[in-house]
């Protein structure tokens, strides 16, 4: 994905492309979810920049890696959105056995 593929692309696009960009790198994936979170933040100083998003995913190459490394592979995944066409990204990160615990 190149910055300019990513910046022309609508929100379902760009969403999907943030799924597949983060589904290649960190197979196998479990469960990826994105959300488009730039509506909340219109007229904030960097919101002209690029999109604003939240990611849910679950992977088995999170096994054995603190909060940060986990972090630090999805941001590695997306590193050429992330300098021009994602401006913001939060980002929760599970193993398989973590995501199995949580409540529903």
């Amino acid at each position: 994905m190149t910055n300019d593929v990513f910046m022309h692309a609508t929100t379902a696009e760009r969403a999907a492309l943030i799924e597949a960009r983060l589904a290649a790198a960190l197979a196998p994936v479990v469960s990826i979810q994105i959300t488009d979170d730039s509506a909340q933040h219109a007229g904030h100083a960097g919101a002209s920049a690029g999109g604003h998003f939240s990611v849910t995913i679950v992977a088995a190459a999170f096994a054995g890696k603190a909060r940060v490394a986990r972090h630090r592979m999805v941001y590695d995944a997306l590193a050429d959105a992330m300098q021009r066409g994602i401006h913001a990204l939060a980002i929760t990160a599970y193993t398989p056995e973590e995501f199995d615990l949580l409540p529903r």
